[in-house]
């Protein structure tokens, strides 16, 4: 309906109020009834409408977070969802890439894996040496040897009275607890050295060295202790490599919160967050566990788990660029490479002798995914374990020449106690 003036005409005040009912009217009629959506939410959500436009929605400030519940639907405005939000665990979309896909159930060339825990016991041996082979798996390296050099012998002499003796190895460790305390370096060398007269072939230092472990009186021991000199002095002399696990991935450190990209885990298993009121710093520990590589260079260290620094390449190559007798293995961290691929690539190639390839847990079905990321160029797949890494991964597609030194080359060098010849050139 369309009224037009013409300029001049005086209308009455009754016209003008006839003519309002008549737009009232009209509207109710052409209109269905609506109800008013939740605050928050855009009227007109069609497509091609405009749905969600002007300005609907709650809206923020430069750099302000949307309020819980909401996202960004617009620059600046926020918008809760129609329906409810799934939970963290319940959302599992599809993925609707459509891909190229190479799995690679077994390695291209043979692999030690220098990060095992347990794997050398007896029992079961023949089976896990199947599953070895079938992943191309040549050596296994338990560092769950033990302290006690007795502990060392029985476990090197079940090897090699097994028809497997090449395909396992030990590590020793030492009881760090009390020290300081009468005869505890006397005691801590001599079961070190006797562990590697048994057949030990390096030294693994567990996460609870810096974190957990105290001295005999009863303070912290810190990583650095100067009491603990002669320990990584005799792994020099002795000339075995030392892994050493120190503190957690950062985020472990960090408030549990809906910002902590670990939250899930943190939440599944709550006993590995590390708050400052009951732990030492992320900081405080990498700051003493590298000057302690620092102050030792007659000694061969592996930072076990890319010495937590995975997520920062950056530091990474800064801690091999100023301590060359420093080593990352790979073990457990495999969901950054695989989300950052071309600089991980980067990083692989230019220290290609500097990185070695460890798993941590031994779970066949696992191993595989190692082979994907480092072997292919494959795009957008799963990760083994949907706690650690919501994202998906991506295949860094490494040379055969970088693969050789990252499978087994490298730790040929790093651990000469393993077997050395058989090996592809």
């Amino acid at each position: 309906m369309r009224l037009s003036f013409t300029p001049g005409l005086k209308t009455r005040p009754t016209v003008f109020a006839a003519i309002s009912l008549v737009f009232a009217a009209s509207a109710l009629v052409a209109q269905p009834p609506q109800s008013s959506p939740p605050q928050g939410q855009a009227q007109g959500g069609g497509r091609g409408q405009g749905g969600g436009r002007g300005g609907q929605g709650t809206p923020i400030e430069e750099g302000q977070e949307c309020p819980p519940g909401m996202t960004e639907f617009r620059h600046l405005r926020c918008m809760e969802p129609v329906q409810p939000a799934p939970s963290i665990v319940d959302y599992r979309p599809r993925s609707t890439v459509v891909a190229p896909e190479h799995l690679v159930p077994r390695a291209k060339f043979p692999v030690v894996d220098v990060h095992t825990h347990g794997t050398s016991r007896v029992d079961g041996m023949e089976e896990r040496v199947k599953e070895m082979d079938a992943l191309n798996l040549r050596v296994l390296v338990d560092l769950s040897g033990g302290f006690d050099p007795a502990q060392i012998k029985q476990k090197v002499d079940g090897i090699n009275s097994s028809p497997f003796k090449d395909r396992f190895r030990v590590f020793a460790n030492v009881n760090w607890e009390g020290a300081g305390g009468p005869g505890w370096m006397e005691k801590a060398l001599a079961d070190l050295e006797q562990s590697v007269k048994n057949g030990a072939i390096g030294l693994k230092v567990f996460k609870e060295l810096g974190l957990r472990n105290k001295k005999a009186d009863g303070s912290r021991l810190a990583v650095d202790d100067p009491g603990l000199d002669p320990v990584w002095d005799l792994a020099g002399k002795l000339n075995i490599p030392v892994i050493i696990h120190t503190a957690e991935p950062q985020e472990f450190f960090s408030p549990v919160d809906n910002h902590n990209e670990r939250w899930l885990e943190l939440n599944i298993f709550p006993s590995r967050q590390s708050p400052p009121s009951r732990y030492p710093s992320f900081e405080q520990l990498m700051k003493e566990r590298d000057h302690m590589f620092a102050k030792h260079p007659g000694t061969r260290f592996i930072a076990a788990h890319f010495a937590w620094y995975a997520n920062d390449l950056q530091r990474a190559s800064k801690l091999l660029d100023t301590l060359p007798n420093v080593y990352l293995d790979v073990a457990a961290v495999l969901y950054e490479f695989g989300r950052q691929p071309r600089g991980s690539a980067e990083f692989f190639t230019k220290y290609q002798d500097r990185v070695m390839f460890g798993k941590d847990t031994f779970e066949p079905t696992e191993y595989p995914y190692y082979w994907r990321v480092f072997e292919t160029k494959d795009e957008y797949f799963d990760y083994y374990r949907g706690y650690h890494a919501f994202w998906k991964m991506y295949g860094m597609n490494l040379p055969d020449d970088v693969l050789k030194k990252l499978y087994y080359k490298n730790a040929l060098k790093v651990e000469p106690g393993l077997p050395q010849s058989g090996w592809p050139r």
